[in-house]
């Protein structure tokens, strides 16, 4: 048997392969993108509220020593 017929075989079920993942990895990057947005938005409300803003000055004052 010729070598030829094996590696066209090869070279077909290679690229028969390579076909249905092309677009896994773009949506893989879109999935990660929306959730670090979706992160990111929550982290932007969380640190930009008034509560924590309260708190944090009031342990930096207390760190500080100037607490009453």
């Amino acid at each position: 048997m010729s070598a030829a017929p094996v590696l066209l075989l090869r070279c077909l079920l290679r690229s028969a392969g390579r076909g249905r993942d092309t677009g896994m990895a773009t949506s893989e990057y879109a999935l990660v993108t929306v959730a670090a947005c979706a992160f990111a938005a929550v982290l932007y409300a969380i640190l930009t509220s008034a509560e924590l803003r309260t708190a944090l000055t009031r342990m930096v004052i207390d760190a500080l020593g100037m607490g009453g």
